[in-house]
């Protein structure tokens, strides 16, 4: 299945994370897992990533070559001064004015409110990590991109890990999902800016290995461990539900019939 007039759409991974071992090697790494997630080659797309993280980031006048950017995770903090974390403020204000497509995920989340005017800190309730139930609070056929799909849960089930969030969105933007530990879950401004604190791309295999490089590395307690691995296989997340969300959010213009 091809897109009208053979443009073909291009998406680019900001991917602000190391692979870790155990994703390159199940997974090929993390920007497989993405595009696994979020990508469909039936309609002729090309993924490209760009390891942010590393320093590597697009040029200028490339941007104007993609329909949308998706920015990865990430165990650094989104209100770090680092180099390419500024950096990648500066570029996602860019993407902004461009009014490019930008889903952010997790840390993603994060750095795109931060960069878009908001305020990003340690998390009040501390880690939060397992499965976790969103509560949609903003009505999702407001949104263009989201009108038409079918009835959306108003409980979506989301796998979790970050010690950071937003405190405050950015001006114009308007909070959709919240949940017990965490006040902004998910928040969008307009049609073309998406953040989602959880990790819908995740897999539940990906969490446990990150929760088993976390106990190591000393970040958790064993016993914090133990109890959210314990809680992940007691329930599935609403993983198809939350990337169609994502998909119809990065390319509803071509899923709408303009193929």
């Amino acid at each position: 299945m091809k897109i009208k007039g053979g443009k073909m759409k291009k998406y680019a991974l900001l991917l602000a994370a190391k692979d870790s071992e155990y994703v390159k090697k199940m997974y090929g790494g993390y920007f497989n897992v993405f595009v696994e997630a979020f990508g469909d080659e039936e309609f002729g797309e090309k993924w490209d990533l760009f390891r942010v993280v590393d320093g590597e980031f697009p040029e200028m006048d490339q941007l104007i070559n993609y329909d949308g950017f998706v920015i990865s995770g990430s165990p650094f903090d989104a209100y770090g001064n680092e180099h390419w974390i500024l950096k990648l403020c500066l570029l996602l204000q860019t993407l902004y004015f461009m009014q490019k497509k930008i889903l952010g995920i997790c840390f993603g989340h994060q750095v795109l409110c931060r960069a878009l005017g908001g305020k990003v800190g340690k998390a009040n309730n501390g880690w939060d990590i397992g499965l976790r139930k969103l509560n949609i609070v903003k009505d999702f056929s407001t949104h263009s991109f989201l009108s038409d799909l079918d009835e959306i849960p108003l409980a979506l089930s989301i796998i979790e890990c970050h010690q950071d969030e937003v405190w405050e969105v950015p001006k114009g933007a308007e909070i959709v999902a919240i949940s017990e530990k965490t006040n902004v879950e998910m928040f969008t401004m307009g049609d073309h800016i998406l953040g989602i604190q959880g990790h819908p791309e995740y897999t539940k295999d990906i969490l446990s290995n990150l929760i088993d490089r976390l106990l190591s590395n000393g970040s958790i307690q064993s016993e914090f461990a133990e109890d959210a691995k314990s809680k992940l296989y007691k329930a599935e997340p609403d993983r198809k539900c939350l990337e169609r969300i994502c998909k119809k959010f990065l390319k509803r213009e071509y899923m709408d019939g303009n193929i």
